[in-house]
């Protein structure tokens, strides 16, 4: 039998718990989840890539999801180019809004017509659909205190800056 394989991208900058969230459902519908730390040009980050990936590892550990999630990172090309190097057929989208699905869906036809690859939105735990990142990124740079929409690394390590 082959596995059926999925890959979740994002900046994760930081990981938010909204992220968690669809990670674990995720983890739940593929035998192996691949979850990877992409740089996006069109935003300025606040962590370094290896600390995305570090942290993103940690969170998953603290929460004592299942082992069949891989977190790495990918700057060299399409994504689907990854997907097609680890055998993943789709890709998996937490989506938030009716923004989001504008931005994601021609998206997903490109990654279709390019590899075959599929995408699936999964929406978010209405506790978390109106966490992003980046009102993390500008919480944070405001001295607020973000620990409500973060793992406590995440918390820990942004308190530290």
């Amino acid at each position: 039998m082959v596995d059926r394989i999925a890959v979740i991208p994002g900046s994760f900058d930081p990981v938010t718990l909204g992220h968690l969230d669809v990670i674990e459902r995720a983890a739940g519908l593929w035998d192996e989840l691949h979850v990877v730390v992409v740089h996006n040009p069109d935003k300025e980050a606040m962590l370094p890539i290896a600390q995305r990936v570090s942290l993103l590892e940690q969170s998953i550990v603290d929460a004592g999801f299942p082992g069949n999630i891989v977190v790495a990172s990918w700057s060299m090309g399409l994504l689907v180019d990854y997907c097609t190097d680890v055998g993943a057929q789709v890709l998996v989208k937490g989506i938030r809004s009716q923004v989001d699905v504008a931005y994601e869906t021609p998206m997903a036809i490109v990654n279709r017509n390019l590899a075959g690859v599929e995408t699936v939105f999964l929406l978010p735990d209405p506790a978390h659909g109106h966490v992003s990142s980046s009102l993390v990124r500008q919480v944070a740079a405001l001295g607020g205190d973000v620990s409500p929409y973060v793992p406590s690394a995440v918390a820990k390590r942004i308190q530290r800056s």
